[in-house]
């Protein structure tokens, strides 16, 4: 799992200029130029933390000269009071920093913590917890980073990487067969064409025009095994539609391949992190 570092640098960019814009002035009125300190980032409730390096990158955009040295790596489990972090430099830098570097891992480390919770109460079935994309604006691939860390996979990424029918299309289109013939004249061969559909009816047009992946949009899981035989393995069936800790176990019991939760990045309770600083050293005089 690695992210993209040069999409990172613009975010930060972008963020440091919402949060900082012309200065931060109430640490350039308080902390002397030249001050350094040393600071521990921990976290203050169970969880899976992500973003690690993001914090430290947010850190080295405000000076080059911070220290941060990791004590945990991405997808660890972490208790209470663990230190994720120490990191240590120009006092003006960390403060300034602190907030936007604990957003991204607040946020970040919650969609793990969520995802991995999902991902343990199916392990014993040969399904795929996948995310969508009802993800924050501008923060799409840390989000489906923090997916992967906390052992979830990405559906598509954006609106170019694969093809994805939905009601509306079909609607548009004049069904589900002229829905995915059009996408299979107008789309490269490499790419897979899904088709979302709600009844068993559904499920046969979309075998018979020979979608890759069939989405099972809203059904419950009686319908699902059903609609999982009809399949027979001739695409991947992926279950959708308000499914959570209370209702995944039966829809993985029901057979498909797939289970997109949209929550897992768009109602997330962020991991309770806090950074804690030192004291605040003067600049060494000549």
């Amino acid at each position: 799992m690695e992210l993209n570092m040069i999409q990172l640098k613009k975010l930060i960019d972008i963020s440091l200029i919402e949060d900082i814009g012309t200065g931060d002035i109430t640490t350039t009125s308080t902390v002397p130029a030249g001050s350094s300190t040393k600071g521990i980032i921990y976290v203050k409730e169970p969880g899976v933390v992500a973003g690690v390096a993001v914090a430290e990158a947010v850190f080295r955009r405000l000076s080059e000269e911070i220290r941060f040295a990791s004590k945990v790596v991405d997808g660890a489990w972490l208790e209470p009071g663990a230190t994720i972090a120490e990191v240590e430099g120009d006092a003006r830098a960390i403060l300034s920093g602190e907030r936007l570097a604990l957003n991204f891992l607040q946020r970040m480390s919650g969609i793990a913590t969520r995802t991995a919770a999902l991902v343990e109460k199916v392990k014993l079935y040969p399904v795929r917890v996948v995310d969508t994309r009802k993800t924050t604006p501008g923060l799409r691939m840390l989000e489906k980073y923090a997916v992967r860390v906390g052992g979830g996979f990405n559906h598509r990424y954006g609106l170019y990487d694969a093809v994805l029918i939905k009601d509306n299309h079909i609607k548009v289109a004049g069904g589900i067969t002229k829905a995915i013939m059009a996408a299979r004249q107008n789309v490269p061969h490499t790419v897979k064409i899904e088709v979302e559909v709600e009844t068993l009816a559904g499920v046969s047009e979309a075998l018979d025009a020979r979608a890759d992946v069939i989405m099972l949009d809203n059904m419950d899981p009686a319908t699902m095994k059903e609609a999982v035989k009809l399949v027979d393995g001739r695409a991947l069936v992926e279950a959708s539609g308000g499914i959570n800790e209370e209702t995944i176990i039966p829809v993985a019991k029901a057979g498909v391949d797939l289970i997109s939760v949209g929550a897992l990045t768009h109602s997330i309770k962020s991991l309770d992190i806090s950074l804690d600083i030192g004291e605040i050293k003067a600049a060494k005089t000549q």
